[in-house]
């Protein structure tokens, strides 16, 4: 292998680098900078960045994604999310579970939305600055339209009322508690109006001085959450960030849960897709990730033929053929060569801050880097596609690190892979040797 390839890392900043390198170090999938990481992905750049434009201008889109555990489902939809920011959007990742985020509970995913969202400037929740940054833009248009200092107050009604008058006819009480948290802000009740922003996200069990104060009541239900969503969409908009990307990660859950309410919960995907589709939600790009047994399977999508129908995507050509306009995408999954390129892309961004570049370039050089992978995929059964994240957990921690601090570390004399079932996800055990300890040299 050629050790002499370009770097994509020749201009990143020490902040982005300590963040990759930090996040691989403890086995996570970094939350941003994965640009610099990317193999495999420019198939589909072309397509996600005209679907970006077309949801940037006011149209909505869906899309599914497959793929095994290790393909890089998460990896790919933090991917996106990145190209999503980078347009102004906001975004949201949901992790479905039984018990956290029931997918048939509307209500629940809205408020997990509301909690996870964030903004290229601000980290979740964003809800309230995205709020903030609304009501400003409408002082700043009641403003440009010539109303004076006494006037402001009423103007900004007058445009609040009109730019929510769709979403009024759908959940009023959405306008409403906007209006109450303004006018707490104006009467100096941080705490009242902290509690009608929590109402406004979906959070139950607010105190009801709070919700007397706004003039609403209850907690949000079910279809109160698609509402509420679509007024969150035109706060969104008018406050500069032209779509919303929200991200519904391991769908595949639903396939251990209960039948009836995996029933509910299909039906409720299937209601999402068509509200999509029906273009109800301006500005928002959906996104679901699982397993090909989810979509495949009698336990998933195959349940309910109505969304079996809409789902059904051509995966009978060659990979290479694969449309990435369609519902679905499949992500292949690695192969050993791609995890030793993943690797070798590590190693050269880990080199750019090291202390000890040289010794790196060296020791842990490309014939190494193979070596290891392949070492790694041993000691989980060979199966490619569960080791990245060991794989590059072990070398950025037990490699990198280590021939970057001691002079005198060599990782072929002095290291030898070891993998403890302690750190490895339930998918990676099943599929290990043993659940014992595993050493092999290298």
């Amino acid at each position: 292998m050629n050790t002499a390839r370009p770097s994509r890392s020749a201009q990143v900043s020490t902040v982005r680098r300590r963040a990759v390198i930090d996040a691989l170090r403890r086995g996570a999938v970094p939350e941003s900078g994965l640009d610099l990481l990317a193999t495999g992905l420019d198939r589909f750049e072309s397509a996600l960045d005209a679907e970006l434009d077309v949801v940037a201008s006011g149209a909505s889109v869906f899309k599914a994604v497959r793929g095994e555990y290790g393909s890089g489902k998460t990896f790919f939809t933090r991917w996106l999310g990145e190209r999503a920011k980078r347009r102004n959007f906001a975004t949201a990742e949901i992790q479905v579970s039984e018990t956290e985020t029931p997918l048939h509970r509307l209500e629940t995913v809205y408020r997990r939305l509301t909690e996870r969202l964030t903004t290229a400037s601000f980290p979740p929740s964003a809800l309230r600055p995205v709020v903030d940054a609304w009501f400003y833009a409408l002082e700043e248009d009641a403003l440009a339209a010539g109303a004076g200092e006494d006037e402001l107050p009423a103007e900004v009604e007058k445009l609040l009322t009109a730019r929510l008058i769709e979403v009024s006819r759908h959940a009023p009480s959405f306008a409403t508690a906007l209006r109450g948290y303004r006018s707490a802000l104006a009467a100096g009740d941080e705490t009242i109006a902290a509690a009608v922003l929590a109402w406004l996200g979906g959070q139950p069990h607010v105190a009801a001085a709070a919700r007397r104060f706004a003039g609403v009541r209850g907690d949000l239900d079910h279809f109160g959450a698609l509402g509420f969503l679509q007024g969150l969409l035109t706060v969104l908009r008018d406050g500069g960030h032209p779509g919303l990307l929200v991200v519904l990660d391991e769908v595949e859950t639903l396939q251990r849960v209960r039948s009836d309410a995996r029933d509910k919960a299909l039906n409720a995907l299937r209601q999402l897709i068509d509200e999509v589709h029906s273009g109800r939600f301006p500005g928002l790009y959906l996104v679901i990730t699982g397993t090909p047994t989810f979509y495949d399977g009698q336990q998933g999508v195959q349940r309910l033929t109505p969304l079996a129908q809409r789902l059904a995507t051509d995966f009978t050509t060659d990979p290479r053929f694969d449309n990435p306009r369609a519902v679905q995408l499949r992500l292949p999954g690695f192969t050993m060569e791609s995890l030793v390129d993943l690797g070798v892309t590590v190693r050269d961004l880990y080199v750019d801050g090291a202390d000890a570049p040289d010794r790196i370039k060296d020791l842990a050089d490309d014939a190494y880097i193979a070596d290891l992978a392949r070492a790694v995929g041993g000691a989980l059964g060979g199966k490619v596609g569960v080791v990245p994240r060991l794989f590059l957990k072990k070398l950025v921690g037990d490699v990198l690190d280590r021939v970057d601090q001691f002079e005198d570390f060599d990782p072929r004399q002095h290291y030898t892979l070891t993998v403890h079932s302690s750190e490895l996800t339930d998918t990676e055990r099943n599929l290990a040797a043993s659940a014992d300890d595993i050493h092999l040299d290298l």
